[in-house]
């Protein structure tokens, strides 16, 4: 790093110190918003308070409060962290920069998935060197998670974990240039639950202005439940707890005991009520179509007059993470099939014969791994078709198609498998091995060469090295 560039920055809040890094400085977990303690734990965000001094930025704060989520064979905390280094003051942003003196630096503002109950900006897949390198100010947010951002409940603002992020945002466009970025010049990007907050962002009317383009990983256009579907979630915590699930009810249960209902929830049966849920995880919380920030399904509802490029992206087994590494893939039932189609299809007789007669000698894990592939990534290709129709942005689109060999190499280029190809960390050592999620041996360097230079280019320039409108593959 040089010698000349600074280590402190002024924000709104106060002035902040950071750590050099190889390629610049970083700054860890500046906060955007308050912590959501007390009155604040089911309200919108409010600006923190100020601080006088400087603020030590120099290494890792607090994340949202997340149960532990078990992938059985596969270790994924370089992803959704470790949840050790939990409290109140986590609605924080992390920026890497190559240096706070610079000026126009494009910006790029990653969401971080885990199915809105789990993960942290902080984790170590998110590490913005690789970007600071290819001079791109990377910017990391957390947010609430779980029952605190998610939760449907009659006396709060629906989308806690959607208003979050937007705050986020507004603190990017009133910060970034002391970080040498330019807030003309902001690319927002998620994957998964991420990428399902960025499809919201782009049918949200409060997000216009935060962004000039957007990349959405293994999200879909179709993430948004109806009131009468999030209700589910609300109707089984007041079950699991005996009593009415509101915010003042709640109030008594630490961050943690919340983040827990989650996964004590029984699973919702959302076909049983008349909904379809597509999504690829088991999570019982997406954004929710409340009438304010979101009217509908996102690729039925983006913005009118959307200027914004959008890079789309999957993989082409998403739901491998979810079938390989626990034996789904072997123990599945014919029962556990149906019921997965009847959760997606409308018609999932009908569908499932197609499957049957596509794939004669499949078992029903292998058809279940499919079909809930093929449902999840649908909801990309509608964000994409909406998008190509309705926008005055440019569209483009790939598929991640390297096959891990983790898992006996049955896990695939599934859900996830891409992220250490965009943020060039394949060497990450917690990514190898038995229990890694690129598996033993080595990676395709060259691979996460093109992967990583993809998203720099539509970064700095909107255009990520191919034409819009036709589907680039990676590691065919």
């Amino acid at each position: 790093m040089n010698a000349n560039v600074s280590l402190t920055a002024q924000v709104t809040g106060g002035r902040v110190r950071g750590a050099a890094t190889p390629a610049g400085v970083v700054f860890h977990s500046i906060p955007y918003a308050a912590p959501p303690t007390g009155l604040l734990r089911f309200a919108p965000p409010v600006a923190p308070a100020p601080w006088t001094g400087t603020r030590d930025a120099s290494s890792p704060g607090l994340s949202a409060p997340a149960p532990r989520r078990d992938f059985g064979a596969l270790d994924l905390t370089p992803i959704l962290g470790t949840g050790r280094n939990t409290g109140d003051d986590y609605l924080t942003a992390t920026v890497s920069t190559p240096d706070p003196r610079a000026d126009g630096l494009p910006v790029l503002v990653f969401v971080h998935g885990g199915g809105l109950t789990a993960g942290a900006g902080s984790a170590a897949m998110y590490d913005g060197a690789s970007f600071v390198r290819d001079g791109v100010v990377l910017v990391t947010l957390n947010y609430r998670l779980g029952a605190s951002g998610w939760l449907e409940v009659p006396d709060a603002p629906a989308n806690r974990g959607l208003l979050d992020v937007l705050a986020g945002l507004h603190w990017v466009a009133e910060n970034i240039a002391s970080f040498g970025g330019d807030p003309d010049r902001v690319t927002v990007a998620g994957q998964s639950a991420g990428a399902m907050i960025v499809a919201a962002l782009l049918a949200c009317p409060a997000a216009e202005g935060l962004f000039q383009r957007a990349i959405s990983q293994s999200g879909s256009g179709d993430c948004a439940f109806e009131p009468g579907q999030a209700a589910l979630a609300t109707r089984g915590i007041s079950s699991l707890l005996g009593r009415d699930a509101t915010a003042a009810s709640l109030s008594d249960l630490t961050d943690v005991q919340l983040a827990e209902l989650s996964t004590a929830l029984p699973p919702l049966d959302h076909a049983a009520h008349g909904f379809l849920d597509t999504a690829v995880g088991a999570s019982p919380f997406k954004p929710v179509v409340d009438g304010v920030l979101l009217t509908g399904q996102p690729a039925d509802t983006l913005r009118s007059g959307l200027g914004t490029d959008l890079l789309i992206g999957s993989t082409a087994a998403e739901a491998n993470l979810y079938t390989v590494p626990n034996g789904l893939i072997e123990t599945a039932s014919e029962p556990d099939l149906l019921a997965a189609v009847r959760r997606r299809f409308r018609e999932p007789e009908g569908r499932l014969a197609g499957y049957r007669d596509q794939f004669p000698g499949d078992s029903p894990g292998q058809l279940l791994s499919r079909i809930i592939t093929d449902a999840f990534n649908e909801g990309s290709r509608r964000l994409a078709a909406a998008h190509l129709a309705d926008s005055q942005g440019r569209t483009f689109s790939y598929e991640f198609r390297w096959a891990s060999t983790a898992c006996d190499g049955r896990l695939g280029a599934c859900h996830c498998v891409e992220l250490p190809f965009v943020f060039d960390q394949v060497a990450l050592p917690a990514l190898r091995g038995s229990r890694g999620l690129l598996g033993p041996g080595e990676p395709d360097i060259a691979l996460a060469d093109e992967t990583h230079g993809a998203w720099v280019r539509f970064v700095k320039s909107g255009n990520p090295g191919w034409a819009p409108n036709v589907c680039h593959l990676f590691g065919e």
